[in-house]
């Protein structure tokens, strides 16, 4: 028997599509601009994003789910975990990883499904883009000790408050999972704590290294560790090497055989990092998944993760293309730039609000937040605002909500979003008023 409810639901969906491309206004300057920006988004993010952060980002994620037990992820981070340290940890998190809103998004995927409380979860979450050392230090340099310092302690506040927030909102939810997880022995890893740390550590310096940005001034530490950043990538990706042969059981002839294409690509082409790293994660993937035991449960979770964020994303990213541009092209979005700008002068309730919202659904890859900002204040925006932006913008995304949603669920993201729009908002208005 045929369910007409769901059938006229499909019909309806149809009808909207038919119409939406009917009426499609190709051939329009604005249109036509836009789709070009949607385009440019996608092989921008491509180019600059895919390769260099969320594939470390899923290799990472993947290691999560495999080589640390649940016991130990609830044991630290769940439900019933001591606040303090919980929450500690995952408020400080984002000085460790250097990441935007979409690489954060596997490792915090990985965390939850191993066990880890909301709240906990969730601060991490935030922290993971918010608090990054490196664009704090740029917004502090380039927009001023001001906002860099209310940049820094609002970001950590926020992690904490809207980790306990979740916790208390979903509390009941919280409890049954918690109940759940209680009847669940999980055996603990034979590796000792410290080589899955070490372990852990050295993917987490290939992730952060290999997206070192090109610093403000071409002179200091940051400017040094720039110039070294693809020999230390390489340092690393070697040693990540060596201790998947020592400690996971693979052959080193294996080993050699994978890492060779990305050994030779890095002489014969040193002003192209993109090639041998890539060689190497081709490398390093065949290699794991064709592996037996952890090394292939390790490239199995890791593909898991790949499969469920990237459709996702570049749905998001092609969308936030579409309606607010690319980085190099913020105008030419269906909604322009001009428009943010004069929308956010003064520092009034609805000005805080937009810069919130607009930020939330805005794209910000690691570090480039500063410089939009700075484009932005010169066009007249205010000092609340730009805070409100500055907290609202790097922790969220159209791409980062979709993916969110296929993780917690609608009530949960709508709950994170709105606790996040709504506190950044507040904070700007009360920034806005003592500057």
């Amino acid at each position: 028997m045929i369910e007409w409810k769901k059938e006229w639901r499909k019909l309806a969906l149809m009808i909207g599509i038919f119409l939406a491309c009917f009426y499609l206004p190709v051939g329009g300057e604005r249109f036509n601009a836009a789709v070009l920006e949607a385009l440019r988004l996608v092989r921008w993010y491509a180019r600059e994003h895919v390769l260099f952060c969320l594939i470390p980002a899923f290799f990472i994620a993947g290691a999560v789910s495999v080589f640390i037990s649940r016991a130990s992820v609830v044991k630290y981070l769940g439900a019933g975990a001591h606040k303090v340290l919980a929450y500690g940890v995952a408020s400080i998190s984002g000085t460790i990883l250097a990441v935007c809103s979409c690489t954060v998004l596997p490792l915090f995927a990985g965390i939850y499904r191993m066990g880890a409380g909301l709240g906990p979860a969730t601060a991490f979450l935030y922290s993971g883009p918010a608090i990054n050392v490196l664009a704090i230090a740029l917004t502090t340099r380039v927009l001023g000790p001001k906002l860099g310092v209310a940049r820094a302690i609002g970001a950590i506040l926020f992690s904490i408050v809207i980790g306990l927030l979740m916790h208390l909102i979903f509390r009941r939810e919280n409890r049954e999972q918690e109940d759940g997880r209680i009847t669940l022995s999980d055996p603990e890893t034979a590796r000792p704590l410290w080589q899955n740390a070490i372990y852990f550590a050295i993917m987490i310096a290939i992730l952060i290294f290999a997206n070192w940005g090109a610093p403000m001034e071409p002179t200091g530490l940051w400017h040094a560790i720039y110039t070294a950043k693809w020999p230390l990538t390489a340092l690393f990706s070697a040693v990540l090497a060596v201790l998947v042969v020592l400690w996971f059981g693979v052959k080193p002839w294996k080993m050699l055989f994978a890492a060779a294409p990305a050994a030779g690509l890095a002489f014969a082409f040193p002003q192209h990092p993109a090639l041998p790293f890539a060689a190497g994660v081709v490398g390093l993937s065949a290699l794991a998944s064709t592996s037996r035991g952890e090394t292939g449960e390790w490239f199995a979770a890791s593909w898991g993760f790949a499969k469920q964020i990237l459709p996702l994303l570049l749905a998001g990213v092609v969308a936030a293309g579409l309606l607010l541009g690319s980085p190099e092209h913020a105008q030419g979005g269906l909604i322009p730039a001009d428009w943010v700008a004069q929308l956010v002068g003064g520092n009034s309730p609805g000005a805080n609000l937009f810069a919130s919202v607009a930020g939330a659904f805005m794209y910000f890859a690691t570090l480039t937040e500063v410089p939009i900002l700075q484009g932005l204040i010169r066009n007249g925006m205010g000092d609340g605002p730009a805070l409100a932006l500055l907290l609202a913008g790097p922790a969220l995304s159209l791409p980062n909500m979709l993916v969110i949603h296929s993780v917690m669920g609608t009530r949960k993201t709508i709950t994170f979003v709105l606790l996040v729009v709504v506190m950044a908002t507040i904070s700007g208005m009360l920034f806005g008023a003592l500057t």
